[in-house]
């Protein structure tokens, strides 16, 4: 069924009036809150060379994020393993695409050494989509779970995975592995997947956060999407209800950046204020936690949002 609704024919939604005679290829200028400084800091310094000394891959760079001043000046990183290719070509994503070379048998162990010197409370690890592994890169998740556990105990574990689509049992290995949360993009609305994410399917996607509660509540779950890809206001609430029906406790929104002219372009910048209002939904709806800004991005302010988390939780139980 997923199939089937994800590659039926759609008719394309006529471009707004202002955006009629703009170019496909055209890049919009940034308005003044999407602008960041670039990194300079000794902090981002520091965290720099530890990534650099052990060898390891962080999407903060592989994508281009426009958080990393902030976030390294902090000591904080998203590592990304499996290595820096994708087998995927989403039209929204600068992760290189090919053939991925082998999996770095040192990486976990690395890994956790960086997270115990970096001394960090918590952690994001995410992947490139390996499709050319027979179970989607997962053993490797779990590997790099117990080795942070091994070496800094204390630090608590936010996985942003792959769809693990056609990979058999894949997504139960790596929840048994009960990281703290379980975060898995959905990144745009149903209508937008073949355009956006053609690799992937938007039921698929939505079922693998919803066996995540089924096979242990306690774990915490959370997706994200991007707009200013023209969507509507109503799609994204539509999304919203789908979360919720899955049962995801936590939902990010941040505004869409093209990396380059070959990637998608912007359909345009949403303001502040309608981020706000998105929250303001999404609580209403029920999620546990919404961080819903311009720059918001999966693992932006990751270990005060982790702590939020918890207490929200805690404060609905009692």
């Amino acid at each position: 069924m997923a199939t089937l609704i994800d590659n039926m024919a759609r008719k394309p939604r006529p471009r707004h009036p202002e955006k009629a005679n703009r170019p496909e290829s055209e890049i919009l200028r940034k308005p003044s809150w999407i602008r960041v400084k670039a990194p300079t800091s000794k902090g981002y310094s520091e965290t720099r060379k530890i990534v650099k000394d052990k060898g390891l891959v962080t999407v903060c760079e592989e994508a281009a994020c426009p958080n990393i001043g902030e976030c390294w000046e902090k000591s904080h990183a998203t590592f990304m393993i499996l290595g820096d290719t994708c087998t995927r070509a989403c039209a929204f994503c600068n992760v290189k695409t090919g053939m991925p070379g082998p999996i770095d048998v040192h990486e976990a162990e690395n890994i956790g050494i960086a997270v115990k010197e970096m001394g960090l409370q918590h952690v994001v690890i995410t992947s490139v989509d390996r499709d050319d592994l027979s179970d989607g890169g997962a053993q490797h998740f779990v590997d790099v779970i117990q080795s942070i556990r091994r070496q800094s105990p204390k630090t608590t574990i936010e996985i942003l995975t792959p769809d693990f689509l056609r990979k058999d049992g894949a997504a139960e290995t790596v929840i048994d592995a009960k990281p703290d949360v379980f975060n898995h993009n959905l990144e745009t609305i149903p209508r937008l997947y073949l355009k956006i994410r053609p690799g992937a399917r938007y039921y698929h996607s939505l079922r693998l956060l919803e066996k995540v509660k089924e096979r242990d509540p306690q774990q915490f779950t959370k997706s994200g999407l991007m707009v200013g890809l023209g969507e509507t206001k109503e799609e994204v609430m539509q999304v919203m209800d789908d979360m919720r029906s899955a049962g995801i406790d936590f939902l990010t929104i941040g505004q869409y950046l093209q990396p380059t002219r070959k990637h998608a372009p912007i359909d345009r910048f949403v303001t502040p204020d309608e981020f706000k209002a998105y929250a303001t939904i999404a609580k209403a709806k029920g999620f546990l936690l919404t961080s819903s800004t311009p720059l918001t991005r999966s693992s932006y302010h990751a270990d005060a949002d982790f702590a939020r988390l918890r207490e929200a939780r805690l404060k609905r139980q009692g």
